[in-house]
């Protein structure tokens, strides 16, 4: 903590998390209309539907659109990695920031293949945050905060969607220890393969995170976890998540490690996640968990667990092809198609 009994670097992000979300009830009521005189059965698009009026309520617009998404990945490196909690080498880290720059890595593939803008943000990749299993990830909170601030950048140039991504090896032992932190059930219960780890190296993992939550000695406030526990990436997808709400951007978040993310914001207050949409289930076992805390219904379930944003990339596509239906389709008195009976 600041320790100075002044104002802190956090108090913007919370102002962000609890400002009133704005009105957008006629906008869905207007789509509720709309797709109500839409030449099909009622219902007979299942969550497109619902996928449209979700738009409208968090845009504003109707009918909803969806033109300019983007996906927005963080990379970050881990002092956690010293304890050998992944089947990876740090080194990695920078390997895989020079294949999105070459467009080789499948976030690159993915986004092309949906028509999906592509950012990659490098967030200091050859020097790791804190070892959190022996001390606090950010020396300061205004580090923390200038790294989430640093994600207010994912909204820029008009984007429309954002999905989040990241890449940083170590990355899901420093998720399972924020979701340890925030909900309890320590590292047995948030642990998983991650970059593919059993054995010896999956018990080192869950007591890295039980090492961590000790540490950390009962802390409850959500920035503060984010701080000891956290990394660079998760910060920087905390501060995108509340940009976007603040600028009415609907967010697509990807999986474990970007769920971790939302938890945090979640733990600010509940409402600030509600434009965000959970691109998929991962593998991870725990994501699962997660999902469910959240309170969230995730739109895909294909076995992935990558990262890079891969599953908002597929996400994002069935978003677009909502907003398109609901926008494109005639109404029956269009059409001159009758209507039920």
């Amino acid at each position: 903590m600041t320790g100075n009994g002044g104002a802190s670097p956090f108090d913007d992000f919370r102002a962000l998390a609890l400002a009133p979300w704005p009105d957008h009830a006629a906008a869905v009521a207007a789509t509720r209309a709309r797709e109500a005189s839409l030449t099909k059965p009622p219902g007979s698009l299942g969550r497109l539907e619902a996928l449209a009026e979700w738009l409208a309520a968090v845009t504003g617009k109707a009918p909803p659109v969806v033109e300019r998404p983007r996906i927005v990945v963080f990379a970050a490196s881990h002092g956690v990695t010293d304890e050998g909690v992944s089947a990876y080498p740090a080194s990695v880290n920078a390997q895989m920031l020079a294949g999105f720059r070459a467009g080789s890595a499948a976030i690159n593939q993915l986004c092309t293949a949906g028509g999906i803008g592509l950012s990659v943000f490098d967030l200091a990749i050859d020097v790791p945050s804190g070892n959190i299993a022996v001390e606090d990830a950010f020396a300061t909170e205004r580090d923390v905060a200038a790294t989430m601030a640093f994600g207010l950048e994912a909204i820029a140039n008009q984007v429309d969607c954002l999905g989040l991504g990241e890449m940083g090896i170590g990355n899901t032992t420093v998720a399972a220890a924020v979701y340890a932190a925030l909900w309890g059930g320590g590292g047995a219960a948030w642990c998983g393969a991650g970059t593919g780890v059993a054995g010896e190296a999956l018990a080192r993992k869950i007591a890295v995170v039980d090492r961590t939550v000790a540490r950390l000695g009962g802390e409850r406030d959500p920035l503060e976890i984010l701080r000891r526990a956290g990394g660079r990436e998760i910060a920087a997808m905390a501060g995108a998540i509340l940009a976007a709400r603040s600028q009415k951007v609907p967010v697509v978040v990807d999986g474990f490690v970007a769920t971790a993310a939302a938890a945090v914001v979640h733990a600010l207050s509940p409402d600030a996640i509600s434009h965000c949409l959970f691109a998929h289930r991962s593998a991870e076992a725990a994501h699962g968990r997660a999902l469910e805390r959240l309170g969230a219904e995730p739109l895909l379930d294909l076995g992935m667990r990558l990262g890079e944003g891969t599953g908002a990339a597929l996400a994002i596509p069935v978003l677009k092809a909502a907003a398109a239906c609901h926008a494109g389709m005639a109404t029956f008195a269009e059409a001159g198609v009758d209507g039920p009976v």
